[in-house]
């Protein structure tokens, strides 16, 4: 199967399935000579870990990362870095009762008749727990980022949403809350309102948004390769994503180009920053952010109606463990994603 690997010079390929033995990925292209910090990956997959609270998956896994290459005396060596991450607590018999019928909305359906087949148990290869190796290379590409610091936080749930921009919001509070929204008076009502969504065995859908700050000019390449395009990419392949926009995004539209255009001071930062740091594809020195909407999990633990393998009609409840809104966890992978982008541009812009 194709698809499984992303970047150029800093490249990641990753290998297994939810309910498989494990998960692993292959780091290549990371620089030697990096003092690798293994506690602040592993931190890193903690945030994004199932069990982690009352509002998450209650899959308990501890997502113990084992590295078998690539690093020597705490350094790391330049060749390729493996690593794998166990799986422990998986119960298949959760979903033998899809192994014939297929979840709207889920992969179920586009997988079986790619392939011909498909691994029903927790989606296979197609669920979310495979971004865990994201979360891995990810934090390994934030070290190879010295000085670069990268940020997401929840800024809504549903309808819920935070009424400020990144700019007066305390970004140091992300974590101070399970749903890490850096408001605390909204992440208790978000909480609450994740809560009665589950409760009553549905989904709902909610927005991450991204700010990277100090980051040098020049990282992106023209037409094809820009930056704000690399980093659409890198956060439409995580699941359940189904919308990206940086900057003004769609809002700039209404604009009057006398009011969008971001005037220069005299040292080449600028006035506003309505180009969200990018600007011809290539970062311009002025904070990167970005916002990334993920859609309602498609398993319901609620009866509903789907077909199954033959089209017949059929009637299906979900049963298992399942995130009832994916977007506090996602925090820590659309991050990961963003270090890779940044990571892999950063050793491109090296060989200028």
């Amino acid at each position: 199967m194709a698809g499984n690997s992303f970047g150029k010079l800093f490249n990641l390929t990753t290998y297994g399935e939810s309910h498989g033995p494990a998960l692993g990925g292959v780091i290549d292209g990371c620089p030697p000579g990096i003092d690798l910090d293994v506690e602040a990956v592993q931190n890193e997959l903690d945030r994004r870990r199932p069990g982690q609270s009352a509002i998450v998956t209650q899959r308990k896994e501890p997502d113990t990362v084992k590295f078998h290459s690539g690093i020597f005396e705490g350094k790391t060596t330049g060749t390729p870095i493996g690593f794998v991450i166990e799986n422990t607590n998986q119960k298949s018999n959760d979903y033998s009762h899809i192994k014939d019928s297929y979840r709207p909305s889920h992969a179920d359906y586009t997988y079986d008749q790619k392939y011909g087949l498909r691994d029903y148990r927790g989606g296979g290869r197609s669920s979310a727990r495979e971004t865990a190796c994201r979360v891995v290379a990810g934090a390994i590409a934030k070290q190879v980022l010295k000085g670069i610091e990268i940020k997401a936080y929840v800024s809504s749930v549903g309808t819920m949403a935070l009424d400020k921009p990144y700019t007066e919001l305390d970004l140091t509070q992300i974590e101070s809350n399970i749903v890490r929204c850096p408001d605390q008076g909204v992440a208790a009502q978000m909480e609450s309102y994740i809560k009665e969504v589950r409760s009553k065995g549905d989904t709902v859908g909610g927005v991450v948004s991204c700010v990277i700050k100090n980051v040098p000019v020049g990282l992106g390449e023209p037409v094809f390769d820009k930056l704000h395009a690399e980093l659409g990419k890198a956060m439409l392949s995580i699941n359940a994503v189904k919308g990206f926009e940086y900057g003004s995004g769609f809002h700039g539209s209404t604009m009057y180009g006398s009011e969008h255009n971001d005037a220069f001071n005299t040292d080449g930062t600028t006035k506003t920053n309505y180009s969200g740091g990018i600007q011809g594809g290539i970062s311009n020195g002025m904070d990167i952010y970005f916002s990334v909407a993920f859609k309602p999990v498609a398993t319901l633990i609620q009866k509903y109606e789907t077909i199954d393998k033959s089209g017949n009609r059929v009637e299906m409840q979900g049963k298992g463990r399942h995130d009832p809104c994916v977007v506090p966890r996602a925090v820590p992978i659309v991050e990961a994603m963003a270090a890779l982008v940044l990571a892999d541009f950063y050793l491109i812009n090296k060989m200028y």
